[in-house]
């Protein structure tokens, strides 16, 4: 690594008005790093799979056919292709996931939802749910919350929804 770059114009002390905004960012981003590990470790509690198995298995509950590729998955979820192996390796050796060649294309392969793993899945689903109900919907409201989900979502980085389980119209 070389030596860092020194943009033309740099001070010795960053701006008051950069370090106050980097300073509420960091409250935006450890809030929900925090939120997020409060949410899995709650799951983690009742059901008994550590976060990252959690995600990948809530993940797959919501996927079409409950299946998807693992390079979908690595990338989706932020796991390295090492780390989803790894992750995959253990939900297989559990009997929640299978892996399955694609019908289509030689070189994909998906990490797929066994019996086992739809009803480990579904629990996790619902105790996921009942914890971001009561920790954050309930502080925050519906409508905070609505307000949340729609000011993320605006800034273009959230995905969009999957075609796999019914949401609350199928219902």
């Amino acid at each position: 690594m070389g030596e860092p770059k020194r943009p033309e114009g740099a001070g010795e002390c960053p701006g008051a008005e950069e370090v106050e905004l980097l300073r509420r960012w960091r409250t935006v981003d450890s809030g929900f790093r925090r939120i997020t590990d409060l949410l899995l470790a709650d799951a983690h509690d009742e059901v008994g799979l550590p976060p990252s198995s959690l995600q990948v298995v809530c993940f797959l509950a919501e996927s079409p056919e409950q299946a998807a590729p693992m390079r979908e998955l690595s990338e989706l979820l932020g796991f390295s292709t090492a780390g989803i192996t790894g992750v995959v390796d253990r939900l297989v050796d559990a009997g929640l996931v299978e892996r399955r060649p694609s019908r289509t294309d030689r070189r994909v392969t998906f990490a797929a939802l066994t019996v086992l793993g739809r009803e480990t899945a579904v629990a996790a689903v619902g105790v996921l749910a009942e914890a971001v109900r009561r920790r954050i919907v309930k502080p925050l409201g519906g409508d905070g919350f609505a307000a949340l989900e729609a000011t993320v979502g605006s800034l273009g980085v959230v995905g969009e929804p999957l075609a796999g389980c019914p949401g609350p119209a199928a219902h």
